[in-house]
């Protein structure tokens, strides 16, 4: 309940004022039942008149429409406290999975985040409504009603006594089926999320491989799964009601036979008989208030459980230690020394083993090997994407858990395998390198990019709105605009991770001669498959299943490294084919 404070507090008011002005109902519900008898008792059998049965009228209706002020105020604090609520804490969680690192965030599923983020936190909303509007409301009905029952007559309220112990085994039995049936209907809905989430992102693969059968019974069956669950879980919630009902009318038929027996005795009125059976419709009506706050609870605690498995999630990537929160990248010297690392850390074999490599400012380092030689592995530790588990990294001679992650990934340019490119305009999306760039240092860095020309090219130019994930243009434009988006942060390292593989050689020729121009200052890492991308580098380095086995020039490599002549001549031999 700690926890939840934080987001009550901004709302304190319409928690409190919400269920008072569900009380005020409650008295009005309490209240009409007495005045119908007097209306009965008084007005008709005792003949008091139309005067007195007109007084009675009125005060029912300013005692409905007091009711009707008290329910609607009632429930607009209850959506405006529950909405509050829901829409701090989702924005809590939100922030909390961005601060997750790659590691956490490959512990869950998008499909289950985006669940959490969405689902659950709605049925945690959509039960704290419901308390706000029943929590009051149910126990003060049932307590105000059971005390004008006994008022009126012990004995016939004695029966209410039988069905409430009953009832309240009833809903607690239903309470403990529920929950776990909740939680597994929720597992499900994530199941489905990440289906079809996965389906959508990737929907043109599916289609180039004429998957659409497949994908349509991979849903079939998830969409399949959550339905017999939910209708497990359902099952409890549709026999509750039943139940209700029929200890409502058993109760009701008791009472009325019990007391129209005491009205023909003359030990109760029609009017008393009236009202007690609607303070018995209203007991029992309150216990059901009560069984659906406890079944809706069931729902929201298996959710609260989802949202708090995140909350609590410890985030294993953070700068809290880091003793050099100010300092910024200012040279672009990187040092590895004596470094393993691993994804997993009950895994035996490492990713990287013992790499020491020293890259000087300004240098321009290809780095190359064969697929799964740890070549993304090695640039990822750089801007703290990963966390070494051996040695360390140094930037600019400081270990980069030293700086603010902040500071480290502003001072460090990436282009990953993977180019992400968001709805918006493609001006939108180059100014993720630098928002408060104007108009023409965008143009200046696209050009460097060799993106200017293509975007010119478009009708609508740089206000060119780019479909989810850059659909509308094609692998090689979106490698270039991912380049130029990294080149607008003007870093002081600048990791390009095969990223000009979708580009022709012409094409990756001129943005390497542009680097070499515009980029002096720079040092630049490229991760390549084709060495005609790392020739001309500085040095290349050489990766093969983890280890450094070689470090050269290409000149130099060729002639000492067997690793590196091997793919050389491969390449070479291709081309000669060709």
């Amino acid at each position: 309940m700690r926890r939840y404070w934080k987001y009550i507090k901004p709302y304190l008011s319409a928690f409190i004022i919400g269920p008072i002005l569900m009380i005020v109902e409650v008295i009005g519900e309490v209240v009409m039942p007495r005045l119908l008898s007097n209306i009965i008792d008084k007005g008709v059998v005792d003949e008091k008149g139309i005067p007195f049965i007109i007084a009675m009228g009125i005060t029912m209706v300013i005692t409905a429409l007091i009711m009707m002020a008290g329910g609607v105020g009632g429930a607009y604090f209850a959506i405006k406290a529950s909405s509050g609520f829901a829409n701090d804490l989702r924005k809590d969680l939100y922030k909390k999975i961005q601060d997750f690192s790659f590691y956490n965030i490959d512990q869950y599923h998008t499909g289950s985040l985006i669940t959490r983020l969405t689902n659950d936190i709605t049925q945690i909303q959509n039960m704290i409504q419901m308390l706000m509007r029943m929590a009051l409301r149910a126990p003060g009905m049932l307590i105000g009603a059971l005390i004008m029952a006994f008022t009126m007559n012990r004995r016939l309220a004695s029966v209410i006594l039988v069905v409430i112990p009953l009832l309240a085994l009833a809903i607690f039995s239903i309470m403990r089926i529920a929950f776990p049936r909740f939680s597994v209907m929720q597992k499900k809905l994530d199941a489905l999320n990440t289906t079809t989430q996965e389906n959508l992102t990737n929907i043109r693969v599916v289609k180039s491989f004429v998957r659409e059968r497949f994908e349509e019974e991979k849903f079939r069956k998830a969409n399949l799964d959550l339905k017999e669950n939910a209708l497990r879980a359902m099952k409890v919630v549709i026999f509750a009601m039943p139940v209700m009902t029929i200890a409502m009318n058993i109760t009701t038929l008791a009472v009325v036979w019990f007391g129209g027996n005491q009205v023909i005795t003359g030990g109760m009125t029609s009017g008393e008989l009236t009202a007690f059976v609607n303070y018995v419709v209203q007991i029992l009506m309150s216990l059901i208030m009560v069984s659906f706050i406890i079944l809706n609870g069931s729902r929201s605690l298996a959710s609260a459980k989802r949202i708090n498995e995140v909350i609590n999630t410890d985030i294993d990537l953070t700068d809290d230690m880091a003793q050099h929160k100010d300092i910024t990248v200012n040279q672009g010297k990187i040092e590895f020394k004596d470094v393993c690392f691993k994804y997993y850390k009950n895994n035996e074999k490492w990713v990287l083993e013992n790499i020491n490599l020293v890259i000087n400012p300004g240098e321009t380092v290809g780095i190359i090997g064969s697929t799964g030689s740890g070549k993304s592995s090695l640039v990822q530790l750089i801007p703290r994407l990963y966390d070494v588990d051996q040695g360390e990294v140094l930037v600019d001679d400081v270990n980069v858990k030293d700086y603010s992650l902040k500071n480290l990934r502003n001072g460090v340019g990436i282009v990953l395998q993977k180019n992400v490119l968001f709805s918006g305009t493609i001006m939108e999306n180059l100014k993720w390198g630098d928002e408060e760039a104007d108009d023409e240092e965008v143009y200046k860095w696209a050009e460097s990019a060799q993106a200017h020309g293509f975007i010119t090219s478009f009708p609508d130019g740089y206000n060119t709105e780019l479909g989810q994930g850059g659909v509308n243009v094609s692998g090689g434009q979106k490698q270039r605009l991912c380049i130029a988006r990294a080149l607008l942060k003007k870093p002081k390292i600048l990791i390009l991770d095969d990223s000009t593989s979708a580009v022709d050689t012409a094409t990756e020729a001129r943005i390497r001669e542009s680097f070499n121009n515009v980029l002096k200052d720079t040092t630049k890492i490229i991760i390549a498959q084709r060495i005609s991308s790392v020739i001309e580098a500085d040095k290349i380095v050489v990766l093969d299943d983890g280890k450094i086995v070689g470090i050269g020039t290409h000149d130099e490599l060729l002639n000492s490294c067997e690793a590196y002549a091997e793919i050389y001549y491969s390449q070479t031999d291709r081309k000669v084919t060709a």
